[in-house]
């Protein structure tokens, strides 16, 4: 197994706090973002975002997640097995990200569970959250991720 891996599915347990690096959030990346995935007004257009229930822009719920995505890459994905995921569920915006919005997450593993067909891998289950700057939540989701075993990886 290459020395490289942090995380294999055997360091994960149940109660374990992941802090992710910090994120800082440019109008430019907003933009180009719903540009390109999300144009509704309050996401491209400043003026229109004034006027609507945000008084100014701010970042599509999708930017958000994958800003997470990146988050826990940098944070402790990059030095994992990480074999990809079967999906998330029960995301939440509670709060806009707006530029200049300093992001902070955790993830904070809640279930571990090897697999019953494939023992070379296991699913772990994480609780997460993003906070703002003022430490207001503004993002939560539950993931899953399958890891391989430390003792089946290949170097």
């Amino acid at each position: 197994m290459s020395e490289a891996i942090r995380w294999a599915f055997e360091d994960f347990e149940v109660g374990t706090s992941i802090v992710l690096p910090p994120y800082r959030v440019s109008e430019e990346e907003i933009l180009a973002f719903a540009r390109q995935y999300d144009p509704q007004p309050f996401h491209v257009d400043a003026e229109a975002a004034q006027h609507s229930i945000f008084g100014g822009l701010v970042a599509s719920g999708w930017m958000t997640t994958a800003v997470f995505m990146r988050m826990q890459y940098d944070g402790f994905l990059r030095s994992s097995s990480c074999l990809g995921s079967p999906g998330v569920d029960e995301i939440r915006w509670l709060l806009p990200v707006r530029p200049g919005d300093e992001l902070r997450g955790e993830a904070r593993v809640t279930e571990v569970r090897p697999s019953r067909s494939k023992p070379d891998r296991g699913v772990v289950f994480t609780d997460c959250h993003l906070e703002n700057q003022a430490g207001e939540l503004v993002m939560t989701l539950k993931a899953k991720a399958l890891f391989a075993r430390r003792d089946t990886e290949r170097a």
